[in-house]
């Protein structure tokens, strides 16, 4: 039986000190049911999008293997992910989360995203977009993003997922180290129809 979920994903929190209008870059969300499923994705965002792939049209319909593989059942093109860039107006918050030395970031990202339930290949996928921008860097404020993103996007996934997790990465380049309260990261136990989630927002200074 189909279930439905509204789910919000890709929203943005950050740095109240840089206003409004900050860019997701790259949320992408990757499908692993526990046998071949169509699911639908559609995304209400409170903003305006600046591209998607494949064409979101009106919300994104694939046939998703366990592996991660989406079909789409028109054209019969593969995609491993769904992806969609956009603006969206936010006061943001970065008053905790971590300073990190831009030399340090790999390490820093390799161990955070672990704890945050990515699987090596999509912590990969992560790092190769956002560590060219971060490790020339003196410093950056890192934050990750939860219960933001309902103010930002809602997404519904038909059927819904058992086990969701959402990781969206808001940060800033710095001169000079900050000292900010640590985030607590927790490992979510993927059972299930698991769908996984990550994007980012890079903060003007």
């Amino acid at each position: 039986m189909k279930r439905l979920l509204t789910l919000s994903l890709a929203a943005l929190l950050a740095a109240a000190l840089t206003g409004c209008g900050a860019r997701g870059a790259k949320p992408v969300i990757y499908l692993y049911p526990e046998e071949e499923t169509e699911v639908s994705v559609t995304l209400e965002l409170d903003g305006t999008f600046t591209s998607t792939y494949p064409d979101y049209g009106d919300g994104w319909t694939v046939t998703a293997q366990p592996d991660g593989t989406l079909t789409d059942p028109e054209t019969g093109r593969t995609y491993y992910c769904l992806f969609w860039e956009g603006i969206i107006d936010r006061q943001f918050d970065l008053s905790a989360g971590f300073c990190v030395a831009g030399e340090g970031t790999a390490a820093f990202l390799e161990d955070a995203l672990a704890r945050l339930g990515l699987t090596e290949r999509e912590a990969n996928e992560f790092i190769i977009y956002w560590l060219p921008r971060m490790e020339g860097n003196p410093y950056n404020l890192i934050s990750f993003q939860t219960d933001a993103y309902t103010d930002a996007a809602e997404l519904t996934i038909d059927p819904a997922p058992d086990t969701l997790i959402r990781v969206f990465m808001a940060w800033k380049g710095l001169d000079q180290p900050v000292e900010v309260p640590a985030q607590e990261l927790t490992t979510p136990e993927r059972t299930g129809f698991t769908a996984v989630e990550w994007g980012g927002a890079e903060l003007g200074k």
